[in-house]
């Protein structure tokens, strides 16, 4: 029983983590797109090799705070579906960390080879079906401007008195506040000190200051009705319950590990299909098989491309058929690269 409590808990920590960055990535990208007049929207749906290379790499930072962000761009109709698409095959999840620490000499050069990869793919993608933005009931046309937000130079949309606090700021703090303190404390996020914490501090921190300074607008227009009401409780109800789903999977002992080690003839298609799953945990197995040297390098190389950690988890929670598009075109990009680097021997 305590086991079970002491698992739900950390499930529920992982949720608010999650749910957390994004929620606080949202209110960023939405500042920087008012104050910017949506130039920095407009810069990013260009395309091109540049701005599709900037996506990619930000999905190769270690964990999943790059491909979060690179999902809160799309579902806000700031990058394409190929420039995502890329970005999810650039990404490793959590674990780069083990990577990094278990084999650092060939871990670097799969990152360098997941983000050409990946930015490969993204281009072809973006030829072959035309850049296609993101469209969904929930958020059709992107980050709402208004007349008065597109007028060049951009009024930055802050307030200018700081005595009346509406219900919308003061709850909005509030909620920020607290998501700051508990990542601060360790009781959510990296239990230790280190740039994963430094990251999601000051973020949240500068989330915080914008809504404390911004205009009330702003404040009940952007971040209350678009980003609080509209995608924040979707987000948090789908993320906490995938994470519990897989956690009674993982507590069920199902021997996945031993099976693979039985028939490695099929570990390039496990490798993809478990790389479907939403998840760091199950992409670990192929590590460790990998630095024990029983599996290929072929196989870490296609896991690596399907497998985005928990970078997806905010997108399946906006639309089941984007997750799905999405992991479809990874899955046979891994499965393209794997099969070609296990016909070379490696």
């Amino acid at each position: 029983m305590a086991a079970a409590l002491t698992g739900a808990v950390r499930i529920l920590a992982e949720a608010t983590m999650i749910t957390g960055f994004v929620f606080v990535m949202m209110i960023l990208v939405e500042f920087g797109q008012v104050m910017t007049a949506g130039l920095l929207g407009r810069w990013l749906q260009h395309g091109g090799v540049l701005r599709t290379a900037a996506v990619a790499l930000l999905g190769t930072v270690p964990g999943c705070l790059g491909a979060f962000t690179d999902v809160t761009l799309y579902t806000h109709r700031l990058i394409s579906f190929g420039a995502l698409v890329g970005a999810m095959i650039a990404s490793s999840g959590d674990e780069a960390f083990v990577m990094l620490a278990l084999f650092p000499g060939k871990a670097i050069p799969l990152f360098a080879l997941l983000f050409a990869y990946g930015l490969l793919v993204a281009l072809v993608v973006d030829r072959v079906g035309r850049p296609r933005f993101y469209r969904c009931d929930s958020c059709p046309e992107g980050i709402p401007l208004h007349p008065q937000e597109l007028a060049l130079p951009a009024e930055p949309p802050l307030r200018r008195s700081f005595g009346e606090w509406s219900f919308p700021r003061a709850a909005l703090c509030g909620v920020l506040a607290l998501f700051l303190a508990a990542v601060a404390a360790g009781w959510i996020g990296p239990p230790a000190w280190n740039w994963v914490r430094v990251t999601l501090v000051a973020v949240a921190a500068l989330a915080l200051a914008v809504v404390f300074l911004a205009q009330e607008h702003f404040l009940e227009e952007h971040l209350y009705r678009h980003v609080a009401r509209k995608h924040l409780p979707r987000i948090f109800l789908w993320v906490l319950g995938i994470l519990l789903a897989l956690g009674w999977l993982e507590a069920a002992g199902l021997p996945l590990q031993e099976w693979i080690e039985r028939h490695r003839g099929w570990a390039l298609l496990a490798a993809v299909a478990v790389g479907v799953i939403p998840e760091s945990g199950p992409h670990m197995m192929f590590v460790t098989l990998f630095a024990q040297g029983a599996l290929p390098f072929s196989v870490l190389a296609a896991s690596s491309v399907v497998q985005d950690g928990h970078g997806m988890l905010p997108l399946l929670a906006e639309s089941r058929w984007e997750f799905v598009k999405v992991k479809t075109v990874t899955a046979l990009a891994g499965l393209a690269l794997g099969g070609a680097l296990m016909a070379f021997g490696w």
